[in-house]
């Protein structure tokens, strides 16, 4: 296991040094100069000013000496400076937007695990009867809608119209900070969120329970005269586990996407809202840092998820 673990986070590594790569090619190759972006339109600047200017950012230098410079200074925690933020420093500016991101994405994730597995163990036991084909159909129009229509929507029905729950931000300006207001403010963009993963993790745990039911140890155990209600938890629910706890793992880098959406309609101060914000902005530094940690948490995740794979079915054996 250990080696394994070592493996993985060697490649892990390698798809990171890629990822920038590409994302700084990407950049660059963006139409429109970078230099573009230090500059105030409104402020008039002379040529030998504005070449003084990109000669000081380096951005005189070829493109692989360019991404070079970066790395090495990047290795050693130094991000550079944010364009849109009057040159704040790029890492703790960055680090400052993680907390609230993950609040909302744990917060959506385990209210789509809970409901999903719910729902899909409850779907399978009531195999093609109306509670089945009910959330069946639900299922599928959640799968069907996009984060940024369903973030809308929800925004419209239960802020706007119904007045339910804040409009958007994280805490009422203003007010003391208090953990009620927070989770006014938290439970319709973590719901709207979640209803994506959920759908799918609800259509996974259903097919593999399923699946499970019709093996032979399943009969098995019935024919022992074990109550279905053990037969499903102890003997069918673990098992069926499986595919869905890779699906969990996999669901994360989606789930990043679709925090991005969410945190713009709904003004959460994280790192959707930063990195959307650093693409209109063309804050290049922001988008680096900001993309660089965001892969690495994808990277993490998969592979505690092919870990708890592992010691969820012992028969697993790690090559």
């Amino acid at each position: 296991m250990l080696q394994y673990i070592l493996r993985r986070t060697a490649v892990g590594l390698l798809m990171l040094l890629a990822l920038t790569v590409l994302i700084f090619t990407l950049l660059r190759l963006t139409p429109g100069d970078p230099i573009d972006a230090y500059v105030n339109p409104s402020v008039p600047i002379s040529a030998s000013d504005l070449e003084m200017l990109r000669t000081r950012l380096g951005l005189d230098r070829p493109l692989p000496v360019q991404y070079f410079a970066w790395l090495g200074a990047a290795l050693m925690g130094d991000f550079g400076y944010s364009i849109q933020y009057n040159g704040e420093g790029v890492l703790p500016l960055v680090l400052s937007r993680i907390g609230p991101t993950i609040l909302l994405m744990f917060s959506g994730l385990v209210i789509a695990v809970v409901v999903g597995i719910s729902t899909g163990i409850f779907a399978a036991v009531r195999r093609n009867k109306l509670a089945d084909l009910s959330l069946s159909t639900a299922a599928f129009v959640g799968i069907s809608s996009p984060a940024f229509l369903t973030a809308l929507l929800g925004l419209y029905v239960f802020a706007v119209n119904l007045r339910w729950v804040p409009a958007g931000g994280m805490l009422t300006p203003g007010a003391p900070f208090s953990v009620g207001d927070l989770l006014a403010h938290l439970i319709l963009p973590a719901t709207l969120l979640s209803i994506g993963h959920g759908a799918l993790i609800m259509r996974y745990m259903r097919s593999s329970l399923l699946e499970v039911l019709s093996q032979d140890y399943v009969r098995t155990a019935r024919a022992k005269g074990v109550r279905e209600f053990w037969v499903i938890v102890k003997h069918a629910v673990r098992n069926a586990l499986l595919p869905v706890i890779t699906l969990i793992g996999s669901t994360i880098g989606i789930a990043i996407g679709g925090a991005i959406f969410i945190e713009s309609v709904f003004d959460w101060p994280g790192m959707g809202l930063l990195m959307v914000n650093a693409v209109v902005r063309r804050d290049y530094p922001v988008i680096m840092c900001a993309t660089l940690l965001t892969g690495a948490c994808v990277i993490l995740v998969n592979l505690l998820t092919d870990i708890a794979y592992a010691a969820v079915d012992p028969r697993i054996k790690v090559a």
